[in-house]
């Protein structure tokens, strides 16, 4: 397997991964964590691999999805990265009808929805949520690599220091399916 340097992890609760792995689910909502700094969390990179949180609690925020609640990442457990997700835009939602009709598309509960939403901290005015879509892939080969304490806190990105060349992995689903998505979801980019 050859390695790239500097590569950037999303952390995301496991739930969400699965659906993001199986393609229930192409977009990704969210407010931030509390480490984003003072200007709050953006969606700064386009390009990222899918870090799975344990979060004890995400299953009462999603609608479906499979979840066994585990304690959080220790110190040398292993890490599995399978998948990797290339934004290809993303905006800042203020409508919450915009926030109805994507329904549809994910598993969070519409209680958490309309807690981020409603959020109101570190730089980030509530009335709002950040939506991106992302394309993710199937890695050729699965990445594992011992948790460490850099990865630890309510953070969105981790720098992880090498990863695996992403030549070779899969799209999770097909280019005229997601282009179709892509459409659909285009209004929400001039809609704000």
């Amino acid at each position: 397997m050859s390695l790239v340097s500097c590569a950037i992890g999303f952390k995301e609760w496991q739930v969400v991964c699965d659906a993001l792995a199986s393609g229930r689910q192409s977009i990704l909502l969210r407010k931030g964590g509390i480490h984003e700094g003072h200007k709050g969390f953006s969606f700064a990179h386009d390009s990222f691999f899918l870090f799975p949180t344990r979060f004890h609690a995400q299953g009462e925020h999603v609608r479906e999805g499979e979840f066994t609640p585990m304690p959080e990442w220790q110190e040398g457990e292993d890490i599995t990265i399978t998948h990797h997700c290339v934004a290809e835009w993303a905006v800042t939602l203020s409508d919450w009808k915009q926030l109805e009709a994507i329904e549809p598309l994910h598993i969070y509960s519409e209680a958490t929805i309309r807690d981020r939403f409603d959020w109101e901290g570190k730089g980030m005015a509530s009335g709002s949520i950040h939506l991106a879509l992302v394309r993710t892939r199937k890695l050729a080969q699965t990445w594992v690599f011992p948790y460490g304490k850099q990865y630890g806190g309510c953070r969105s990105w981790v720098n992880l220091s090498e990863s695996p060349n992403i030549g070779g992995s899969i799209p999770i689903i097909d280019d005229e399916a997601f282009a179709a998505l892509k459409k659909q979801l285009e209004g929400l980019k001039t809609k704000n």
